[in-house]
């Protein structure tokens, strides 16, 4: 099936989540002609719903959603900044502290649901006059040539593009469709989020305790609830899964060691599979992969989305350089250079949560001991300390322009 000389578009984003709809936005601001295609609602209200979801966005992150207009958009109510955050074991007496105030920092990142910061996206997207959305459609199939890629949508319409993005999450058809493999390694953990209300104020702190059955972290809202991830191995998370509300909160309340008092669900739990999965490739002919489609790691850190975002911002700044050069945006060896980017930090990030996941996920006492030194240790020495606030805060590595912008410092 040949492509048209000139195409329907420059780029289709498949998936029109945070980081589908931050792909589209970045691409569509450098002038970039693209169309956005998602089988469910492209969905501009914000709402916060029961069954929250959130990101801990870092300041990286922010610097790319400044840059793309949408932290604007965010209202008040949707920001909860995080100032502080707490790390603690279970197995030993190690800990660790990070403030924002001893780094300059206004704070180290914000607590916010995905839904609210993807409402922001798309408004945006609302706002530029380059950009086509195709709600309730999916990618049926697609062919490339030397001159672009044609697409059809499950609704039998054809268009064509330079290239595809698949930003269609974890178990992405574009990844499938183009035959690009993936490595699969389960963490054989289960994670419950939820909404909680805690009898004592959490003053904007994200906390995290390493119990030996997986972490558990708190993370602190705006209208002064939290959000919670519960890493658990399969017969915790069966022992949990089986307790009602009241017996569901006292553990909770226990295995947080009191810290924030009793602790009260505001929400039902919902649950999901840990697995950490690498494409082996970024790209195929004329496609390439952000967030999800291309990677997913363990949540102990927080740094799924943040690495997502990368990618988007990334992947629009490659494409912005080869059109400023005047090359054809969807060959190899433009996708190349995102691919070389991404892969490389998102491969040292997901090698360095495995060594905190084997580190922290073992019961032996001589590995507890040593962990809670090394907590201990880089709690007291300012350069350890500073590398790892470098991880917390996304200012670290190779960063796309729009990442770069200088962080928000306390005045």
């Amino acid at each position: 099936m040949p492509t048209q000389t000139d195409p329907d578009f420059d780029v289709v984003v498949a998936g029109a989540g945070m980081i589908g709809c931050t792909c589209a936005v970045a691409m569509a601001q450098f002038g970039v002609r693209v169309a956005l295609v998602d089988p469910g609602p492209i969905n501009f209200k914000h709402g916060f719903s029961d069954e929250i979801r959130v990101s801990a966005v870092n300041l990286a992150s922010e610097n790319i959603l400044r840059a793309l207009g949408a932290w604007s958009v965010l209202k008040a109510e949707y920001l909860s900044p995080f100032r502080q955050i707490d790390v603690w074991d279970a197995g030993s007496p190690g800990q660790i502290t990070f403030r924002a105030a001893d780094a300059g920092l206004a704070h180290l990142g914000h607590i916010i649901e995905n839904e609210a910061i993807t409402a922001a996206l798309t408004t945006r997207l609302s706002q530029l006059g380059n950009v086509s959305c195709f709600a309730g459609d999916s990618i049926e199939t697609f062919e490339s040539d030397h001159d672009g890629i044609s697409i059809v949508l499950a609704s039998k319409q054809n268009i064509n593009a330079k290239l595809l993005v698949g930003a269609d999450g974890a178990e992405s058809r574009v990844r499938s469709l183009a035959e690009i493999s993936v490595e699969k390694t389960p963490y054989n953990h289960q994670a419950i989020v939820a909404t909680v209300s805690t009898e004592l104020p959490h003053r904007e702190a994200a906390r995290q305790r390493f119990l030996d059955t997986g972490p558990l972290a708190f993370l602190p809202l705006q209208d002064g609830r939290s959000s919670i991830v519960w890493s658990c191995s399969p017969q915790r998370f069966d022992e949990l899964n089986g307790l009602d509300d009241a017996a569901f909160s006292a553990a909770l309340t226990d295995a947080f060691e009191n810290r924030l008092g009793t602790i009260t669900l505001a929400s039902s739990r919902t649950s999901f599979p840990l697995i950490k999965q690498h494409a082996n490739q970024y790209i195929a002919p004329r496609i390439g992969l952000v967030g999800d489609a291309a990677h997913t790691i363990h949540p102990l850190a927080g740094l799924g989305a943040n690495l997502g975002f990368a990618d988007a911002a990334a992947l629009a700044e490659v494409i912005d350089n080869a059109r400023h050069a005047g090359k054809d945006i969807g060959i190899r060896p433009v996708l190349r250079r995102y691919e070389r980017w991404r892969r490389g930090e998102n491969t040292v990030t997901a090698k360095t949560m495995d060594v905190f996941y084997h580190t922290f996920g073992t019961s032996r006492p001589g590995v507890q001991s040593l962990r809670g030194a090394g907590l201990n240790l880089v709690n007291k020495t300012s350069l350890a300390k500073d590398f790892f606030m470098q991880y917390a805060t996304g200012l670290r590595g190779d960063l796309p322009k729009m990442a770069q912008k200088g962080p928000i410092c306390s005045k």
